[in-house]
């Protein structure tokens, strides 16, 4: 007998992927299936576009966050097993039979979440080609067991998400409510990464708003990483340290180049070393892009690896400097409870 799958979409102003991902969903292979669109205070079509399919549509009389939505989605739906997937991605026709399959085999998982595939579902430029890319291939890279819930597309076991309850709608929205949920699951259950799901996203295409992104959560995250290193449960990195510290360092260099020769080819040294940092990454690109490309990714990569340093830094000065900052995801371990019948 199929269980129950609860497709779980929590939506703000999404009409331009909504339909494309509903409809994915409407095309997958599994037949047991219900699917529930939380949208969060949309301005824009989002609520039309999803009346237009067969799901149960939440409306939440305020913009509240994906914490908030998720938890209403959870409250509203029947299935032993929730399917969290985000409205910007569109599922390949058989994800959720594979994530059932995967979490039949193998009952010690608290559960499957997959990668997004290498193409995106719009494309919208150079820059999204980059993001989509590089999404691909770090999680790809750290496919098995992991340490951190990915909840833009994956499945969990109802009884597991009842037992450490909610997300923590204590946190300010998209405020890396996500990372702390898929910690407190991994505290007590392990979880799966594999590229047996797959979805297309429709990432960010504009450079200045991905290192916004990065800038808030990485900077912001400080005080969860170091509680989570003391517990053994710090999860997978998108950017690997060697690469932050030679793009930190080039770009120190590089600023400092006026007043030596030395510290000139000090920079061009390091920017060798950032760009040898990674070779699996690199011959991954020439693969799915072409030879061409990797100049252009790069050189986003580079600046990504510099924003993500920077923000670091500045997380670690207010976590030295502020008690509440230190506090931040204290309260997390008894979270608002999301019903879960």
């Amino acid at each position: 007998m199929n269980p129950l799958v609860s497709v779980v979409v929590p939506n703000y102003n999404g009409e331009k992927t909504l339909a494309a991902c509903l409809a994915a969903v409407a095309a997958q292979t599994y037949p047991a299936l219900e699917v529930i669109v939380i949208d969060d205070a949309s301005t824009d079509r989002s609520r039309e576009i999803a009346a237009g399919f067969d799901c149960t549509l939440v409306n939440l009389p305020e913009n509240s966050g994906p914490a908030v939505a998720r938890n209403r989605g959870i409250a509203a739906s029947r299935g032993e097993i929730l399917f969290f997937l985000d409205a910007d991605v569109a599922l390949a026709p058989d994800a959720v039979a594979t994530a059932v399959r995967i979490l039949q085999d193998r009952p010690e998982l608290a559960g499957a979440s997959g990668v997004y595939s290498t193409t995106p579902l719009f494309d919208d430029g150079p820059v999204e080609r980059y993001q989509v890319l590089h999404a691909h291939y770090w999680r790809a890279r750290n496919a098995g067991l992991v340490k951190a819930g990915y909840f833009s597309l994956g499945a969990f076991r109802r009884e597991v998400i009842a037992e450490v309850g909610g997300f923590d709608d204590h946190l300010p929205a998209n405020f890396n409510e996500d990372t702390e949920y898929g910690y407190r699951i991994a505290q007590r259950h392990p979880m799966l990464l594999t590229t047996g799901i797959r979805g297309h996203h429709d990432d960010d295409d504009r450079l200045l708003p991905i290192m916004r992104k990065f800038y808030r959560r990485v900077s912001s995250v400080v005080p969860l990483v170091l509680a989570e290193r003391g517990r053994g449960t710090t999860g997978e990195m998108a950017h690997r340290p060697r690469e932050v510290v030679t793009a930190g360092l080039t770009l120190g260099l590089l600023v400092l180049a006026p007043l030596s020769t030395w510290l000139l080819l000090g920079a061009l040294a390091s920017l060798v070393a950032f760009a040898c940092a990674e070779p699996r990454m690199v011959r991954f690109v020439r693969r799915e892009a072409g030879l061409r490309f990797i100049p252009f990714f790069l050189t986003v990569h580079f600046v990504l690896n510099v924003t993500v340093g920077v923000a670091a830094a500045v997380g670690l000065l207010r976590y030295a400097a502020s008690p509440s900052f230190r506090r931040l995801y204290q309260h997390s371990a008894t979270p608002t409870a999301a019903t879960a019948t």
